[in-house]
């Protein structure tokens, strides 16, 4: 009894806004008390309305009342604490939102630990016990407390829902079957439960044989993610290993060249060195000579100077020694220059052509899947123009741009050097990289849909769209389709539509061709694999005949998802 009225006291005692015992406790003008620190934090929320009230009666206040201190509250408390504040319930012990509270408690409720389902009524740990106690309620059935309870209780009538209604499949009370459920399928919750559960347990072991499989998946993709990692440290370490291998070969190489440039130097050295040592000596002969010779010039014995001036000519003409020394041209090593340059060259080149297969080998690797659905190709779709400066004389541009029609008079353009002047067709404005899709509504006899470089030729008849290796068409006609590329044509059998899609993979290199049938549905005419080096326009080519048009159709107004024929 004296730990329920500390307890009694305590709910009195207790903020609202907190829900503990006040502290500083404060009045606020309608009688209220609150905590000084929670009515003021309420109230600075309130600060720019200008406008306070209060948490409990909702009273409004204008201005912001000033807050005193109620002495006596906080006196009582102070007091309360010194005589087993201490024994009462700890705060977390109560119900709080979410919890099921004990339908005995009064004030604040304690949590509930258990119901009673013929009671009707949940319970805390103190008053369950006459449920443990008392032979009265021996046949009655404790389950864990529950919030819910009030859903287990017809509202109208008040009573437990122990049946279940199959034909309206809905719980309900004993006078529910009798009344507005009389002569439906109606059995107890507790078989409706036991026939559900069967159902439960399949669906159980069906999430669990999914979860089984997803598992299997999952470790398959882990293997796969170890794989990938493995394959490219792999490469890694192998290009590694090749280009340490090259660059150790060129180091070979330079080494070797440079020996060989370095003997070589010696010994044209060594034959330079020779035939300078004889010149000279016969530079010193011919000193000796010329002074000689000088001397006899200036003798007045004329019998000496005629008994030596022919011995002394001769010498001169005995003379092994040529008049002037061979010199090599001093380009002799630069043609060793000019021959590693072309195994640099030639090196660069080979060095360029590999990384480029390697990067076309790495973007097909790391391509996202190939689209399988009309919806998955209009993912990729884009607006396309057609440029006016490559329309052919007999075309009339409409439509923004979008519709090409065969004219039999030529229209007005200016003249322009991008101009198609022989073949009736035209480019689009901007140019096409990444994935691109997109469709060609055509009518008439005779229409290709192409996609082209920008420098294809713009006279004779090798511009047309497909017959040069700067273009890909396919041709359109009422009996059937047929590819062109570099004047080779490809039929393709099977019936024709009024409509065809077109989707590049510039980095992959891929070019297909689509049939867009009336009845929603696609098929693939042809692809095309290979390497593009620049940018890809989309063409449009409309035969001679009046009145064929072809349209670039306006994909985002259409973006229902079509049946792919298998």
């Amino acid at each position: 009894m004296a730990q329920q009225g500390v307890q009694l006291d305590q709910e009195r005692l207790c903020c609202s806004i907190c829900l503990d015992v006040l502290r500083d406790p404060v009045t606020v003008p309608c009688g209220h008390s609150y905590c000084r620190r929670c009515i003021e934090g309420y109230w600075n929320q309130d600060d720019q309305r200008g406008r306070y009230s209060c948490p409990q009666c909702r009273q409004m206040f204008v201005p912001r009342p000033i807050l005193k201190k109620n002495t006596m509250l906080a006196e009582v408390v102070e007091s309360l604490k010194k005589t087993g504040l201490h024994d009462v319930p700890a705060d977390h012990c109560y119900a709080g939102p979410g919890d099921a509270a004990c339908d005995f408690c009064t004030g604040r409720r304690l949590k509930a630990v258990k119901t009673c389902l013929q009671c009707q009524v949940s319970y805390c740990d103190a008053h369950i016990q006459p449920h443990y106690q008392s032979p009265a309620f021996k046949k009655h059935k404790l389950v864990n407390a529950s919030s819910e309870l009030q859903e287990n209780t017809c509202s109208r009538h008040h009573e437990a829902r122990k049946l279940f209604c199959r034909t309206d499949q809905q719980c309900i009370c004993s006078l529910c079957s009798e009344e507005e459920h009389k002569g439906h399928d109606i059995i107890s919750a507790a078989a409706e439960r036991t026939e559900r559960q069967r159902e439960l347990y399949v669906s159980q072991q069906k999430t669990w044989q999914r979860i089984q499989e997803r598992e299997k998946d999952v470790k398959v993709l882990h293997q796969e993610v170890e794989s990938i990692n493995h394959c490219a440290d792999r490469a890694v370490e192998d290009s590694d290993t090749i280009f340490t291998e090259l660059i150790s070969s060129i180091e070979r190489k330079r080494s070797e060249l440079r020996v060989m440039i370095r003997d070589q130097q010696e010994r044209e050295l060594s034959c330079v060195e020779e035939l300078r040592r004889g010149v000279e000596q016969e530079a010193t002969e011919l000193r000796r000579r010329h002074a000689e010779l000088e001397k006899l010039s200036l003798t007045e014995d004329h019998i000496h100077f005629l008994h030596n001036y022919t011995s002394s000519l001769s010498w001169i003409s005995e003379s092994t020694h040529p008049v002037s020394c061979p010199v090599r041209p001093l380009k002799y090593f630069g043609d060793v220059t000019v021959a590693v340059s072309k195994m640099r060259d030639k090196l660069e080149d080979i060095l360029k052509e590999g990384g480029t297969n390697v990067s076309d080998t790495l973007n097909r690797l790391s391509a996202s899947p190939e689209p399988k659905t009309r919806a998955d190709f209009l993912q990729y779709s884009c607006p396309i123009t057609l440029d006016p400066n490559t329309a052919h004389q007999c075309l009339s541009l409409s439509n923004e741009g979008r519709k090409a029609v065969r004219m039999h008079e030529d229209q007005s353009y200016p003249d322009h050097p991008e101009r198609f002047t022989e073949t009736c067709q035209v480019l689009s404005r901007d140019g096409l990289t990444g994935r691109s899709y997109w469709e060609v509504e055509w009518s008439g006899n005779y229409v290709s849909a192409a996609v082209s470089y920008k420098d294809i030729g713009r006279v004779g008849t090798q511009s047309a769209f497909g017959f040069n290796e700067r273009s890909w068409s396919l041709q359109c006609t009422k009996q059937r389709y047929v590819f062109i590329h570099a004047g080779v044509k490809t039929q393709i059998p099977g019936r024709v539509s009024s409509r065809v899609g077109v989707y590049l993979d510039h980095s992959a290199g891929a070019l297909s061709f689509y049939s867009v049938s009336d009845c929603e549905t696609m098929r693939l005419l042809h692809t095309v694999h290979t390497t593009f080096t620049h940018k890809l326009r989309a063409g449009l080519w409309l035969s001679s005949c009046d009145g064929n048009t072809a349209e670039l159709c306006y994909l985002r107004e259409n973006m229902q998802s079509l049946q792919w024929p298998r």
